[in-house]
């Protein structure tokens, strides 16, 4: 990278366990954004188990704008974020999950909507509207969806979907929990900001399994929102 030009855009990536998942995703990243703005990709593994890392090492050789860095031990995806976030150097930071199903295409979007945006929108949150999920992991959603808008008026159809925009220094300014990046509407409109929902692509997982279960996410989903609310 050219440490001349300032950085507009960090993208930030957590994976665990997405050997087979990293390099498509890296050149797709890589696709979108190089000759548009000024950008990096962070990736954060979160301990894998499999080759993750060994494949960061080596597509760092090859790709300029990849950074990639490691956790000591096991601490879950939204530390691995907030720990990318700390490492970015752009002002503005993307996010996509690392299973590739958040389409990379849908970041110039997401710009172009911050762009047209009051100043006060902080945040640009990806919006599924055709989910390429199980049944019974959209069912879930749904749910989950209904009461959390229920109960914290987000105003937000999806928080659950990875791709998203937000300004760094708002976001690193948000209080810190685990699976906050599941709340970011509600914790960035407490903030005295506005967020925005833009409908992006979803794609089926090519490779791995899902980390979580709907039991598992119903339980966490429960404490949290008690929380947040």
């Amino acid at each position: 990278l050219d440490n001349t030009v300032k950085l507009q855009l960090s993208v930030v990536v957590p994976v665990f366990n997405e050997a087979e998942n990293i390099a498509p995703l890296v050149h797709e990243i890589v696709a979108a954004l190089r000759g548009l703005i000024p950008f990096e990709i962070i990736y954060i593994d979160d301990c894998s188990k499999d080759t993750s890392r060994e494949v960061l090492k080596q597509l760092q050789l090859v790709t300029a704008e990849l950074r990639a860095f490691g956790h000591t031990k096991q601490s879950g995806q939204s530390t691995a974020i907030r720990n990318g976030v700390k490492l970015a150097q752009g002002e503005w930071i993307a996010t996509l999950d690392g299973d590739g199903q958040n389409d990379p295409a849908d970041i110039p979007k997401l710009i172009a909507a911050r762009d047209s945006a009051n100043a006060d929108v902080k945040l640009f949150a990806g919006w599924r509207v055709e989910r390429k999920d199980t049944g019974s992991k959209r069912w879930a959603s749904k749910i989950a969806n209904a009461i959390r808008s229920s109960l914290l008026k987000d105003e937000t159809p999806d928080t659950g979907c990875g791709i998203k925009l937000f300004e760094r220094a708002v976001f690193l300014d948000l209080p810190y929990f685990d699976h906050m990046h599941r709340y970011l509407p509600a914790l960035v409109k407490r903030a005295g900001f506005q967020s925005v929902s833009v409908p992006v692509n979803h794609r089926e997982r090519s490779s791995g399994v899902s980390k979580y279960n709907n039991l598992g996410r119903a339980w966490v989903g429960i404490s949290d929102l008690r929380g947040v609310s």
